[in-house]
């Protein structure tokens, strides 16, 4: 049996995320009880519906009093106003923290607003799929994936260690690094794969020569997984490249150097070039699969007619 880590659970924002947590917290046993809080009242009833929580509150005030842990679920935007309309309801020694893919901005826009004697541990899920909404929310979302912490300079070690635990609890890895180093890192290996993603998909959508049609039936493997990036999120993937721009155009810039070369090197035929590089990022691709952070089954895993009846088969 494990043991309660937080009495009062508040999430501000019930989608993928949010829902995944309490569902998560649920299974783990670490939770006395869930407070949800969303400006949708639709979204609200359909999270009730969903059984995601014990309390529902348009009304985030009313959420996040008497807390222990209050988790902004929100877009890394808005959590600046939504931290300045809870923070006078925040118990002291309560822990405060989010789930956004940008810590800096999120550091410089919440911090203000927090009263003295409330801890806050920002944190980052590195997990999610293309999918939205309370209906999206599966427990086992974070299991064997990173959760990064980015407490600021002189938060209470025993509240960012409390906040680890819960995030081990609920199936993650958990690594602590400064906002700053955490979003160079996650410029390169989110943020700029999503933009790039999303601008292949709007060029070919965009081909005079080339029909909608005949991009959705000709779609092979590279593209269509393009395609599953490119639908996340607007709204959260919006604000993620607007408020981590500088880290963002760095590794932009970076990029475009490298593209030059390689077009210099389809431009003069050098083989030796293009081989030595897709050799690199062939082994890349090995690591990532043996640090159990992807699958090694064809085609990503996903399931095929031959592999289905080969189950019923057995």
């Amino acid at each position: 049996m494990s043991e309660i880590i937080f009495q009062r659970l508040a999430l501000i924002g019930i989608g993928l995320i949010g829902g995944s947590i309490a569902l998560a917290a649920r299974r783990a046993g670490v939770v006395g009880h869930v407070a949800v809080s969303t400006r949708s009242v639709d979204t609200l009833a359909r999270a009730n519906e969903l059984n995601l929580g014990d309390s529902f509150h348009v009304d985030p005030v009313e959420a996040v009093r008497d807390a222990d842990c209050v988790i902004l679920c929100i877009p890394v935007g808005a959590v600046g106003a939504a931290t300045a309309t809870i923070a006078g309801a925040l118990k002291p020694g309560a822990i405060i923290s989010d789930v956004g893919s940008v810590k800096a901005s999120v550091v410089a826009q919440m911090k203000p607003h927090l009263p003295e004697g409330v801890q806050f541990v920002p944190a980052h899920p590195v997990a999610g799929t293309e999918y939205s909404g309370p209906d999206a929310a599966f427990a086992s979302l974070f299991d064997n994936r990173w959760c990064i912490l980015t407490p600021p300079p002189g938060t209470d070690p025993q509240a960012v260690e409390t906040l680890a635990v819960f995030w081990r609890k609920l199936g993650a890895n958990v690594e602590t690094m400064t906002p700053e180093h955490h979003d160079l890192v996650l410029a390169i290996t989110s943020h700029v794969p999503h933009l790039i993603a999303y601008n292949i998909v709007g060029t070919a959508a965009d081909l005079e020569t080339v029909t909608e049609s005949e991009v959705m039936k000709f779609s092979a493997g590279g593209f269509r997984d393009f395609t599953r990036i490119a639908a996340s999120d607007p709204t959260m993937w919006r604000d993620v490249f607007l408020n981590n721009r500088e880290a963002v155009l760095e590794m932009l810039g970076r990029f475009n150097e490298d593209l030059a070369a390689l077009q210099r090197a389809i431009r003069w035929g050098d083989g030796d070039t293009l081989f030595n590089l897709f050799t690199r990022t062939r082994a890349i691709r090995r690591g990532i699969i043996a640090a159990g952070q992807e699958t090694a089954v064809a085609d990503f895993g996903r399931p095929h007619e031959s592999s289905a009846a080969a189950k019923e088969e057995d």
